[in-house]
């Protein structure tokens, strides 16, 4: 890493909870080492007693910050009281408030811009609202120099109107409460990455470009990220990590790279675009389906067959490339052990781990020969989402989530590993933490990415990876360079912080007789059944 890289954490609204705040940050410090800032947007401070109260502890210094703290003001009448000067203040040891708005700048470069409080449509407006005055004298305070490209962190309370066009959409806000000021501001003030909060949402959308493509010099790309409130019932995302170079460190070059998932600018609209549009449609339609192979593996599973919907015979699919030697998966192949296989779709089949980490751990594979996820076509990918689905619902019956990972290193086909993991022994945060900090002690580094992001637009096919991905929809990514752990996803979830199974990290360890084998496929199959829409109507 390097030595100007910053550590910094992210947080949305804290409402109040500054216990469950810190005693996370204090956690996450322990198993990943220690951040520089915490930076946080939306609510600090909840109206009633209880949360003055607690906040006279950490005021009077009976209580500890672990961590440099920086905050937003005001966004309602009732915690305006706290905020004793307009201008920023140092509100208690390790905690400061900004201020309405303005510019922060520390010693290593990183230059924070900042506006506190909901948006107001007129003047003068109450305490904890901002005007289009004070974003114009915002913009003025930057724009006005030169040299000026963007800043690192822009951190408002309220979302900015349109943050979602052309990109991944948020589900669950409350779009008409969302800011056109504050996209006034992120327009031009480009910031490398923009905080909100206030709709109790997680929502990460895809980067998007700060320039016009072949009209503008190349600049860097802008990532919004909207954090839940803290200690929510739902366990929506509130504290985000990320280390970060400030801008004014870079290499040119390398600052303004863009990332294969970039869109376009949400708050532009670009001329052509239902052309490109269109286009992108014209791509997808042409994409040609895998061969595809049937098997009547049982009465239960049922024959399935290939027709085109009219009781004819489908066109014969273009013939995919075919491994260059014996393939242990390829379901044609005569070294598959199909006594592990409990079910079987057009394009993909489930089968049991052999030598699982639990009698439940399945594999979900092609039935095709592809080496990787990126190398699906349409058709693939579809029906291994539909598995996904499937397996999800029946392991929550159970009271147990899925973890998949995917090693595209030194195999030639295709497994999404997919371990189940009791509800009880750990949270999906836990899980993302565990993978992270086990990756740092082995010089490997797992990338968070969108939980919309499609992996194909992150790496191009023939580029060894590791990839996580959890039923929360939350996803992590290794680009292998060099050398790569192979049981590593197995070690990491047979650790003691997650199935407390160590011995097991090996499959060779794990490995039953035949007969044991498919006693364990016939118990998944009947139970998974009900669950499977393979065997629906």
């Amino acid at each position: 890493m390097s030595e100007k890289a910053l550590r910094v954490l992210a947080c949305g609204d804290v409402n109040g909870k500054f216990e469950i705040l810190f005693n996370r940050v204090r956690t996450i410090q322990k198993k990943s080492g220690q951040f520089d800032l915490l930076l946080c947007v939306g609510n600090f401070f909840s109206p009633g007693p209880e949360c003055q109260a607690v906040w006279e502890e950490y005021k009077s210094g009976a209580k500890q910050v672990p961590i440099q703290t920086y905050v937003l003001g005001a966004n309602n009448q009732d915690t305006v009281k706290y905020f004793q000067d307009v201008d920023g203040c140092e509100l208690a040891t390790n905690i400061t408030y900004l201020g309405r708005k303005g510019v922060f700048s520390g010693a290593s470069g990183l230059q924070i811009a900042y506006l506190s409080g909901a948006e107001s449509p007129s003047e003068p407006a109450p305490a904890y609202s901002f005007t289009a005055k004070d974003v114009m004298s915002l913009k003025l305070s930057l724009l006005s120099h030169s040299k000026f490209k963007g800043v690192d962190i822009l951190l408002t309370s309220p979302w900015p109107k349109d943050v979602w066009n052309y990109g991944n959409p948020p589900t669950e806000a409350n779009l008409k409460s969302c800011s056109a000021l504050v996209a006034s501001a992120a327009v031009s003030l480009k910031p490398r990455y923009h905080f909100s909060a206030l709709q109790g949402e997680n929502y990460e959308r895809l980067p998007y470009r700060n320039h016009a493509v072949l009209q503008e010099s190349a600049q860097h790309v802008s990532r919004f990220i909207a954090l839940a409130g803290v200690g929510n019932p739902d366990k929506k995302k509130y504290i985000y990590a990320f280390t970060i170079v400030p801008m004014r460190a870079m290499d040119a070059a390398e600052l303004v790279k863009q990332p294969l998932d970039v869109t376009e600018n949400p708050y532009r609209k670009p001329e052509k675009d239902g052309k490109k549009s269109q286009a992108a449609r014209a791509t997808e339609e042409e994409e040609e389906p895998a061969q595809q192979f049937f098997f009547d593996l049982s009465k239960q599973q049922g024959k399935k067959r290939h027709s085109d919907g009219r009781g004819g015979q489908a066109k014969q699919p273009k013939k995919h490339p075919q491994p260059t030697g014996p393939c242990w998966f390829c379901l044609a192949s005569p070294e598959v052990e199909k006594h592990l296989v409990v079910s079987i779709g057009e394009h993909c089949y489930v089968a049991l781990a052999k030598g699982g980490l639990t009698s439940d751990h399945v594999l979900i594979l092609p039935i095709g020969h592809y080496q990787a996820i990126v190398d699906l076509s349409s058709d693939v990918v579809e029906e291994c989402e539909k598995y996904k689905a499937s397996l999800r619902k029946f392991y929550r019956s159970k009271g147990k989530r899925y973890v998949m990972f995917e090693r595209n290193y030194r195999s030639q086909h295709l497994q999404l590993q997919v371990v189940p993991l009791p509800l009880t022994c750990c949270t999906t945060e836990d899980i993302k933490e565990s993978f992270i900090v086990q990756g740092q002690e082995q010089n490997l580094e797992l990338l968070e990415i969108p939980q919309h992001t499609d992996i194909k637009q992150i790496v191009q096919p023939g580029t060894p990876y590791f990839y996580v991905e959890l039923d929360s929809g939350e996803k992590l990514f290794h680009r292998i360079k060099k050398n790569f752990p192979l049981q590593f996803g197995r070690e990491v979830l047979a650790s003691e912080a997650i199935l407390n199974i160590p011995t097991r990290a090996d499959w060779k360890a794990c490995k039953l007789s035949q007969e044991e084998e498919e006693s364990q496929a016939k118990s998944f199959r009947r139970e998974f059944e009900p669950f499977d829409f393979s065997l629906q109507d």
